[in-house]
């Protein structure tokens, strides 16, 4: 959309480079992208985009400047809604989480996670990735308003799925699921098959990029 935009107001195709990839559902805050040539006006751009997408600033980089390879952190959270009963504002932007959580075990895994660790466990096993091993400055669950529980991760950079499948399998721990092994035992390379499920794609949101 946003390359196709860049085209129509440029007259020209304009290679577009994203800082950082996001699945499908996936929301995004603090995306940041860079092409070649002069600025565009963000005026110009949003007038040909959909209503959810919407370019905030548009400045100009130096010469060479690269969105993606010239990050040196990237910030996602992950919220939920942990009750019961569903909530309507938050359907499309936050996990309805039935099961009852142990604050304190969700705390001491996110702890674990802090670090450089081995994360094979926390991505698909069919996967284009020959290193698995990141380096995640920050990992915190937040209490945030109106009852919504939030998890902030930093880290160098991800595999595809991480955040979702450590979210998934943070909050399996600390509803108490038996099979589950506790987070220290996951981050030393273990399998896939000991995490547990991929959390829905719809909580997850990119909220910063760090140069």
């Amino acid at each position: 959309m946003l390359e196709t935009a860049l085209a129509t107001v440029r007259r020209e195709t304009v290679p577009l480079t994203v800082a950082g990839r996001t699945d499908r559902g996936v929301h995004a805050r603090g995306q940041v992208a860079s092409h070649p040539g002069e600025r565009v006006e963000a005026r110009r751009l949003n007038g040909l985009l959909p209503d959810d997408v919407s370019v905030v600033a548009s400045e100009p980089a130096a010469d060479g400047f690269d969105a993606r390879r010239d990050a040196t952190a990237r910030t996602y959270r992950y919220r939920v809604v942990p009750r019961s009963a569903h909530s309507p504002l938050e359907r499309h932007h936050a996990l309805l989480w039935h099961r009852t959580l142990d604050r304190g075990v969700l705390e001491a895994c996110a702890a674990a996670i802090r670090g450089r660790h081995d994360f094979t466990a926390f991505t698909p096993t069919d996967t284009t990735h020959s290193r698995f091993e990141r380096h995640v400055t920050r990992a915190e669950w937040v209490e945030e308003p109106v009852g919504i529980l939030a998890f902030w991760i930093e880290a160098d950079s991800y595999m595809r799925h991480m955040v979702r499948i450590l979210v998934g399998t943070m909050l399996a721990i600390a509803s108490g699921r038996p099979e589950m092994p506790d987070m220290p035992h996951l981050l030393s390379g273990r399998p896939r098959s000991e995490a547990a499920e991929t959390a829905p794609a719809h909580g997850l949101c990119l909220e910063a990029v760090r140069y």
